[in-house]
């Protein structure tokens, strides 16, 4: 056979993979931050020890396949999506539905889904949210000073925050501080249809 055959360079090689463990460490924090998950929580999920996820995370450790495999289940991601090794992926992306991680209320009426970019998840979230007649979706303060906004496309939607009660029907939108506990209630007898965008750390606010 003629031609030519090129030489791996070792260093070459290794420094390829410090970048892809890297980039996936990366990966794996912003979503488990997106899913709101503490290193035990993710590690319960997907029974990797919490120490490795802790490593990967802080690019110390190159994981296996299966680690990577049983991270990618718990988070809700393709394998495929999860191994993207590189920030110069092509502008134009397209996710499946495969590839766009949902999340459900405590009742199972309320459902998020994550359609923000995942880069941007420790400062800008965004969501597209349905909510059953009589879904509650309770949630956790943020950071301080974090903003959420709810537009609301179809039916109504009652916002609580604090002492403070607030109802928005279809063209309406609700802004308000989400770093205290803070409830979307559907009591409509039809189903609701929202974008929700958070605003995360206290730079949003003076």
């Amino acid at each position: 056979m003629s031609g030519r055959t090129r030489s791996l360079d070792r260093g070459d090689m290794d420094a390829g993979a410090q970048a892809i463990t890297g980039q996936l460490g990366r990966t794996i924090q912003r979503l488990r931050k997106a899913y709101n998950l503490s290193l035990s929580e993710l590690s319960e999920q997907s029974g990797v020890a919490k120490s490795i996820i802790s490593q990967i995370e802080r690019n110390e450790t190159n994981p296996t396949l299966a680690t990577v495999w049983r991270l990618s289940q718990a988070l809700d991601v393709s394998i495929d999506r999860f191994m993207a090794a590189t920030d110069d992926e092509p502008f134009v992306e397209h996710l499946t539905r495969a590839d766009t991680p949902i999340l459900l209320s405590e009742d199972g009426k309320c459902r998020l889904t994550i359609t923000g970019w995942i880069k941007t998840v420790e400062w800008l979230q965004w969501f597209d949210f349905v909510a059953e007649p009589g879904g509650e979706l309770v949630s956790d303060g943020h950071q301080r000073g974090s903003v959420e906004c709810l537009s609301v496309l179809s039916g109504e939607l009652q916002v609580e925050c604090g002492d403070v009660f607030e109802t928005a029907r279809a063209g309406e939108t609700l802004r308000y501080r989400c770093d205290r506990r803070h409830v979307i209630r559907n009591l409509g007898s039809e189903p609701a249809h929202a974008t929700m965008v958070c605003l995360l750390k206290a730079a949003v606010l003076d």
